[in-house]
């Protein structure tokens, strides 16, 4: 009889976890997280290059300018990038197997994206009642699109996270490292293209204000 054999007769519960992975040597779930994340790329690409295109061609206003608060948008996405560390400290628990910080650095992640969803919440409240709508010029329509899927974006992220936050109290986290990884990927692909989007829209205005 095998020495496999006689192990599994000894621990008839045990669990073989084998990760699956690429030809390249990554695990298949991270493979499939780039190859989303690239396609979400072309797709923001183009949001984003569609604002550019139609900026300051609105025959209407209210105009950028008119609107855009740059230090409330300056702390949410200090927020939001702060997240990113507290993801990237998440990752590192739940390598070490340290269940306790890993429910901290994750509850707190997806807290401070929940933080930034508030903030987004409050500018597009303000921007509705100062009259910047889909509708009524290019700035409105452009902005709302492309702003409002990050912001989707995110709402996955937090609502991502939170499961795995509460699925550490019921489940085995033991062989989850992989999967928190890629929640980490997609988690820090967000934060990059609102510092994108931060830049495009509130930078550039901001310096033209001011120039």
């Amino acid at each position: 009889m095998s020495h496999a054999a006689t192990v599994d007769q000894q621990h008839p519960h045990a669990e073989h976890h084998h990760e699956e992975h690429s030809y390249t040597g990554i695990p298949n779930k991270k493979v499939m997280m780039w190859a989303f994340l690239a396609s979400d790329c072309m797709f923001f690409g183009t949001l984003i290059s569609t604002y550019i295109i139609y900026h300051g061609k609105s025959l209407a206003g209210p105009y950028p300018a008119e609107v855009l608060n740059i230090p409330v948008t300056t702390a949410s996405s200090f927020v939001l990038l702060m997240s990113s560390l507290l993801m990237a400290l998440s990752v590192a628990a739940i390598n070490r197997q340290d269940i306790t910080k890993f429910r901290l650095w994750i509850f707190l992640t997806g807290v401070f994206g929940a933080i930034f969803l508030g903030f987004q919440s409050y500018e597009f409240t303000e921007f509705v009642s100062r009259g910047v709508t889909l509708q009524n010029n290019l700035f409105g329509s452009t902005f709302y699109t492309m702003t409002g899927t990050h912001g989707l974006h995110v709402a996955i992220g937090v609502f991502w996270l939170f499961s795995w936050f509460i699925y550490s109290f019921f489940g085995n986290m033991k062989d989850k490292a992989t999967d928190i990884e890629v929640a980490g990927l997609y988690w820090h692909f967000v934060d990059i293209v609102w510092i994108v989007i931060f830049t495009v829209i509130y930078l550039v205005e901001f310096v033209g204000v001011t120039s």
